[in-house]
């Protein structure tokens, strides 16, 4: 299910800039978010050996109208949109349990064109099953590329995610989100944790602050 990353890096996204989905007056058709993350290395043995914890990280994406009424969602126990413009790459346990291995470990493979055209905004989530906290789990990022989970044509930004005091205690994260524009597409980063252990919470949480 994963790609190599690319060479290229693209720009690194602050919280709360943005980037058109356009490129040289094209707008884009395919474009993905590549999730990465490793796992948290344990001291054992009188903290002789480290020993990796396995980590459930999972993305997922969650659809809104102009109302803000949510519409749709594609997570790992439902990695198809209903209109088929999104797709999920399918659930990963672990993480790289070892050091980053280069390949993203889960992708969510977007067709803006095939996007139904009453959903406005899609939000981009990231969620620690296991209840591990993001101040403990090492080089968590996300990209935006251009292509699918097969291949890489280009990458337009990268979001690092890396362990932070800042997310200590938090298990969801808001990532950022597409909106559409009078015809085109735009992400914006936003890379802020909730406070919730509930997907049911991130929903209302999501409309009341992030729309």
């Amino acid at each position: 299910m994963s790609i190599s990353l690319n060479k290229k890096t693209g720009i690194n996204l602050k919280k709360g800039s943005s980037i058109s989905l356009e490129k040289q007056g094209k707008i884009l058709e395919e474009v993905c978010f590549g999730l990465n993350w490793g796992a948290i290395q344990k001291k054992a043995l009188f903290g002789l050996i480290s020993a990796p914890q396995a980590v459930d990280l999972d993305g997922g994406v969650m659809m809104f109208d102009s109302a803000n009424r949510k519409l749709d969602t594609v997570y790992f126990d439902k990695l198809i949109s209903n209109d088929r413009a999104i797709v999920h790459s399918g659930d990963d346990l672990e993480g790289d349990v070892g050091a980053d291995d280069g390949h993203d470990n889960e992708v969510i493979e977007i067709n803006l064109h095939k996007v139904a055209p009453d959903v406005q905004q899609i939000v981009f989530y990231l969620h620690s099953y296991k209840g591990q906290d993001f101040a403990s789990i090492p080089f968590s990022k996300i990209r935006i590329f251009e292509g699918n989970k097969n291949r890489v044509d280009d990458v337009l930004a990268t979001l690092n995610l890396s362990a932070d005091e800042a997310f200590a205690q938090k298990v969801t994260m808001i990532l950022g989100k597409l909106v559409r524009t009078t015809n085109n597409w735009k992400f914006v980063a936003i890379g802020e944790p909730i406070d919730t252990h509930s997907l049911r919470e991130a929903v209302t949480i999501i409309q009341d602050q992030y729309l």
